[in-house]
């Protein structure tokens, strides 16, 4: 092949490479301009869809929407609830403007919304527990776990001994005890009768599930008994008694005073009792050891054999004989100082303190006869 047949070639071959190129290039920039409005397109797209998601479902719509939200669920979790049941449009546009606002806390129960509520309103309901309870039970201060398994089975779906089996089992005891440092190795002492007699706070409970279990209704009770005391930890490590003896203690106070100027002085008439030496001989510990409530404490009473039974045992009973109020605890801890060591309630429940034995006899003559 002739040599000005060979550079021909070459000429025509790279026409026909740099026509291909040419051909290439035209076609990427169609595909990148494809992109390009698909991108666009979509960006348009999606940014009209986020914004009408942010929006209410139907803001002309006042029709109430009650929704359970479990306890314990996820940030996730309640965006997809309040999604199935239309209070939002999308459960992952909640979800990433709640982590943009930096919003928390979302509390569970059971709650009624409407279509036409804001993602700032539902959100705000939903942190201020503005929920409808479906139960509310008021636990007074001074009863025994007997009674309070009585309140909860008179309104809720179990009975008084489904109650008291669960409050009484060792392995969930256990488990609490794991859980919650206000719960001592003491309560598990072979004589108490109920380990946590004196751990479930008087308080006013809400309940947001229509069967709520016991073992979380008893848990939400030690808790709370937690919360109210640990602010005292420091004055109770540096009394002379453990955080069980405290409680013991609380709870005999709780039972002998009606108001908080009582407490104290009750209290301080308790320490000077354990002082001398004296036994404490407080009726509530008898009744405790009986298991029964008594109008009239008897001399036949009084000889129970009980580690509760303070006209028996020197000191403190074993363990807390009802649940104590805070003012009880305080009362303990801050007792009012004076040389009382004996006391009496009148038939109109006043009580009326004595320095001596004499003087509780002459008191006893003139107020209880």
């Amino acid at each position: 092949m002739s040599k000005k047949k060979s550079n021909g070639k070459f000429v025509d071959n790279l026409i026909a490479t740099n026509e291909e190129a040419s051909k290439v290039r035209k076609i990427v920039s169609l595909v990148i301009l494809a992109i390009v409005l698909i991108i666009g397109l979509s960006g348009i797209a999606g940014y009209f869809y986020v914004k009408s998601a942010l929006k209410p479902v139907d803001p002309s719509s006042d029709k109430e929407i009650i929704v359970e939200i479990p306890l314990g669920s996820s940030s996730s979790s309640i965006a997809s609830i309040l999604e199935e049941n239309g209070v939002i449009k999308n459960a992952i546009i909640y979800l990433l403007y709640i982590k943009l606002n930096n919003e928390s806390n979302l509390q569970p129960g059971s709650y009624t919304f409407t279509p036409s509520m804001t993602l700032d309103e539902i959100t705000e309901s939903l942190q201020m527990g503005k929920a409808t309870a479906l139960y509310t039970v008021t636990i007074p201060e001074g009863l025994t776990i007997d009674q309070i398994a009585d309140i909860y089975a008179k309104d809720f779906y179990f009975s008084k001994e489904k109650f008291l089996n669960v409050v009484n089992d060792r392995d969930f005891i256990s488990e609490l005890m794991r859980k919650y440092s206000i719960l001592p190795k003491d309560i598990l002492q072979d004589e108490i009768i109920s380990p946590l007699e004196g751990y479930l706070f008087a308080a006013t409970y809400l309940y947001y599930e229509e069967k709520p279990s016991i073992r979380s209704i008893i848990e939400g009770m030690v808790s709370q008994t937690q919360d109210v005391v640990s602010p005292y930890m420091d004055q109770i490590e540096n009394s002379k008694f453990s955080l069980h003896e405290v409680l013991t203690f609380a709870s005999l106070v709780e039972k002998e005073a009606s108001n908080n100027v009582q407490r104290k002085e009750i209290a301080g008439v308790f320490y000077n009792r354990l002082e001398k030496g004296m036994r404490l001989e407080t009726d509530p510990t008898v009744a405790y050891a009986l298991g029964e409530h008594l109008e009239t404490t008897l001399y036949k009473h009084l000889e129970v054999e009980s580690p509760y039974n303070t006209y028996r045992i020197n000191g403190l009973p074993i363990g807390p004989i009802a649940n104590f109020s805070k003012s009880s605890l305080e009362a303990v801890l801050q007792p009012e100082n004076s040389d009382y060591v004996f006391f009496l309630h009148d038939h109109e429940g006043k009580i009326h303190y004595a320095k001596t034995y004499e003087e509780h006899s002459e008191n006893i003559k003139k107020y209880l006869n």
